[in-house]
């Protein structure tokens, strides 16, 4: 289901909007999801995480310092669409 995220913007309260290259586009609320540890720590701070730009090698967001997120799960998010499909479940086992 691989859709690349083609555009993102910061807005406040660790909160990105997102468009993906099917046109499928909104908001994600990612300060409950993301631990702020490790990798993460730097994204705390609202000034860093205005720092996002989109990887288009990955397809998904990044950070200056490497730090990056699964574009499926966003996709999954803004959508209201479950990452497997049901058809997909059986391969996941």
């Amino acid at each position: 289901m691989l859709k690349d995220i083609v555009a993102a913007k910061a807005l406040d309260g660790h909160r990105l909007h997102l468009r993906f290259e099917d046109g499928a586009e909104g908001v994600v609320d990612l300060a409950p999801q993301l631990s702020f540890r490790g990798v993460f720590e730097p994204l705390r701070d609202p000034a860093y995480f205005a720092q996002v730009r989109v990887d288009p090698e990955l397809g998904t967001v990044a950070w200056p310092n490497g730090a990056d997120l699964d574009p499926d799960v966003l996709y999954g998010r803004v959508t209201g669409t479950p990452i497997l499909q049901e058809h997909d479940i059986h391969l996941a086992h």
